[in-house]
């Protein structure tokens, strides 16, 4: 390899090889910084609107030492609040997690300290302090009521911001917000969504998924079904991923594809059963259902366009029929999103038309070495036919098996960066872009610690 060069400097820079350091990765004094320089700044996804429906409808969410209480202050869409979850007399967290769950969810009238009974009503304000005339009149209105934090909502989720100063929300997400608005993901609902905290720092848990370039080693009996050569590419604070599509088949650039080879109709069956019983995600019933009819209502030698062509045609018609009605998005659109969009710093969305499949992992603590990672995938449901779902944590060993072989290379990943012989992440320029893109931004926000190193020739 020759020496590291220059610091990357500009996004457009990430075309070129560069050398991660592993820093980002496994410093301790780096995942301390991190609470301050990183968390405490920018917009995270802290749960979908659906999970507070009704008036007093509250869900938590934590991020290193910080937990938010978000609440459903009326019944308009725009109704939602949320508050640093502490009380501000002694500093008693005023609602607690639940032991083995994910962030407590519930509903109350107002919110109630256990310590002394200081009482906030759902615009969190303080309508009960005992004694309070003790305090001789120095009591304020901003001392006694809740710290508000920013919020927002988009694409179905509700999204806060701990700095005080933010930037809105729609700045933040673009242009992953205005790529993806056409693919209506707000009207999804949860299949399955589960948790577990990983032996691995966040980032790694993150990078696992945001890339194609190792399919074919992680995921060897994918490549029956096609070559699964992909694309990385940077977006400002974000980057999304696609794979590479023959003309005529622009929306195979996205999740929905056809199997490959000779015979497509029977290809697309294969792969989608296959995906169906070991990933259980990026696809749904009616999809794998009417793949496996392709052999019967398509002649052999039907030519793969217009074999992805009826295949989702059909699917689209079948839904419809029972209720369920995808959006109409230009297949070149569709093409141009590619299969997921990694939103910054810790959300990565894999969209398509009629279903989802979405990751997030957090930092454990200030430890480097452990995270808490999520997995929820969505689709779309005729109108009161959503399954009921709660957050359930997972064992690896539980997972779908698909996930599970991404699972044993993150631990695996997390100790390598410690070996004396590690000398820095060299991801692919191409494949994964979306790698350099996290760190190139992360190291806006760290003071340059971490930062992306253009390789030298």
């Amino acid at each position: 390899m020759g020496e590291m060069g220059k610091i990357v400097e500009q996004a457009d820079e990430l075309a070129e090889a560069v050398n991660i350091p592993a820093e980002a990765y496994i410093s301790a004094d780096y995942a301390r910084a991190e609470k301050d320089k990183l968390w405490r700044k920018v917009w995270l996804q802290a749960g979908r609107i659906e999970d507070i429906p009704n008036v007093g409808d509250y869900i938590t969410y934590d991020i290193t030492d910080d937990s938010v209480i978000i609440v459903r202050t009326g019944t308009g869409a725009d109704d939602i609040a949320a508050y640093h979850n502490v009380c501000p007399h002694r500093g008693r967290k005023l609602i607690a997690t639940p032991a083995g769950q994910r962030n407590a969810r519930g509903s109350r009238r107002n919110f109630i300290c256990g310590f002394h009974g200081w009482t906030y009503e759902l615009d969190g304000s303080n309508s009960f302090i005992e004694h309070e005339e003790d305090w001789q009149g120095c009591l304020t209105e901003h001392s006694t009521s809740l710290g508000k934090v920013n919020v927002g909502s988009w694409g179905g989720w509700v999204w806060i911001n701990l700095d005080p100063d933010c930037m809105p929300l729609a700045d933040y997400l673009e242009p992953a917000s205005s790529m993806l608005d056409p693919f209506e993901l707000q009207n999804m609902r949860t299949r399955w969504r589960k948790w577990v905290v990983f032996d691995c720092n966040w980032k790694v848990a993150m990078e696992a998924f945001c890339e194609t370039y190792h399919v074919a080693a992680t995921h060897p009996e994918f490549m029956e079904f096609g070559q699964f050569r992909g694309w990385g590419r940077n977006q400002g604070l974000h980057s999304h991923i696609g794979y590479e599509a023959p003309k005529g088949q622009e929306e195979d650039a996205a999740k929905l594809r056809l199997g490959a080879g000779e015979d497509p109709r029977i290809t697309t069956a294969e792969m989608q059963n296959f995906t169906w019983e070991n990933a259980n995600t990026n696809t749904t019933r009616t999809l794998v259902d009417v793949a496996n009819r392709l052999k019967d209502e398509l002649p052999e030698g039907t030519p793969a366009p217009e074999v992805s062509k009826y295949w989702l045609t059909t699917a689209r018609q079948i839904d419809e029929d029972r209720g369920v009605v995808w959006p109409t998005v230009d297949p070149m659109h569709t093409a141009k999103s590619g299969t997921s969009w990694q939103i910054f710093p810790n959300q990565q969305i894999g969209h398509a038309v009629n279903n989802m499949l979405c990751y997030q992992a957090r930092p454990y603590g200030d430890d480097p070495d452990k995270c808490i990672f999520e997995a929820v995938v969505y689709e779309l449901y005729p109108d009161g036919g959503a399954p009921e779902t709660e957050w359930e944590y997972t064992e690896c060993p539980d997972w779908p098996p698909v996930l599970q072989q991404d699972f044993d290379n993150m631990a695996q990943v997390q100790l390598g960066m410690k070996n004396a012989g590690f000398r820095g992440a060299q991801p692919n320029p191409y494949m994964e872009r979306s790698v350099a893109s996290l760190h190139y931004n992360l190291a806006r926000f760290m003071d340059g610690a971490g930062a992306p190193r253009k390789i030298k020739d």
